[in-house]
């Protein structure tokens, strides 16, 4: 009786941990289980650059592990996060950590981060005006109107010495904390991906990396960028995020790997020329 039982609690367990279409085998090495992929097929939602992009070079190199990527590009910050919410997306690749911290924060959910894939660096482009020494009283400066861009692009424009900041604001700044503006700059909220489209009605704008990319512009045209080692650099690193509960899923895992490979980090350098850049430590072999 006794044996029975320990077969069908075999058998239970074993069946349990096949699922999203894929397979499970056992190894009876030391005790090892290993999950394989074979067969899955995962939907991630992305920024059309560079997210969507790295995703479309991940995609043989999922496909090799049993793993079919589909990637379904936005245009926005909002849709990505609420799809995945809904189980439309199995993960998102577009954001990075204190957005998505704020979004679950406003909106009530309890997304997580998988794991962090690359940095943009934000930049300060040229409008009606192309010398940061010479800005006009009352120029017109474009930034992100969400909460954490907007802090970010403020942080950049005090550290070219345009404004000063409260000194505790850090990276929950808003144009409220601006203690100093001898410029007289009038701060302009709008959406991030209409930015790169409104510079003809600015005189500069702190734009996100990718849609700078998206929009045409390039790193190397940016008045400034911040600084590899800013307190920006390490804070907006862009994360893979997953529904809470969903961290331990085999083919997400090997999402992570992929995305964290050699392979990745050699694409998103010859590709992106420093407009992007990766943020992990690729394992010794």
């Amino acid at each position: 009786m006794k044996k029975f039982i320990g077969i069908l609690l075999t058998a239970a367990l074993a069946f349990g941990a096949v699922g999203c279409g894929g397979t499970t085998t056992e190894t009876a090495d030391e005790g090892a289980t290993t999950a394989t992929t074979e067969g899955t097929t995962i939907k991630v939602g992305a920024s059309p650059s560079p997210h969507a992009e790295i995703l479309k070079a991940a995609q043989p190199l999922l496909a090799e592990k049993g793993v079919t990527l589909e990637i379904v590009e936005f245009t926005d910050y909002v849709q990505p996060n609420l799809a995945l919410n809904t189980g439309d997306l199995d993960a998102n690749y577009f954001q990075h950590q204190p957005y998505l911290d704020q979004f679950n924060a406003d909106n009530d959910m309890d997304l997580v981060a998988l794991g962090a894939v690359h940095y943009e660096p934000m930049g300060i482009f040229a409008g009606n005006s192309s010398d940061l020494a010479a800005l006009p009283d009352g120029a017109k400066v474009g930034v992100p109107n969400d909460a954490t861009n907007e802090a970010r692009a403020l942080l950049l424009l005090e550290s070219n010495g345009l404004i000063t900041l409260k000194e505790d604001a850090g990276v929950a700044a808003t144009k409220l904390d601006i203690v100093e503006n001898p410029h007289n700059l009038e701060i302009v909220e709008m959406e991030a991906a209409q930015l790169p489209l409104s510079l003809s009605s600015l005189d500069i704008a702190v734009i996100n990396g990718n849609y700078a990319l998206g929009g045409g512009l390039s790193i190397s045209d940016a008045l400034a960028i911040e600084e590899a080692d800013s307190l920006a650099a390490e804070t907006y690193q862009n994360v893979v995020a997953v529904r809470n509960g969903d961290e331990t899923r085999p083919e997400l895992q090997t999402l992570m790997e992929v995305l964290n490979s050699q392979e990745i980090a050699d694409y998103i350098n010859e590709t992106f020329e420093g407009a992007v850049a990766p943020v992990f430590e690729v394992a010794a072999e």
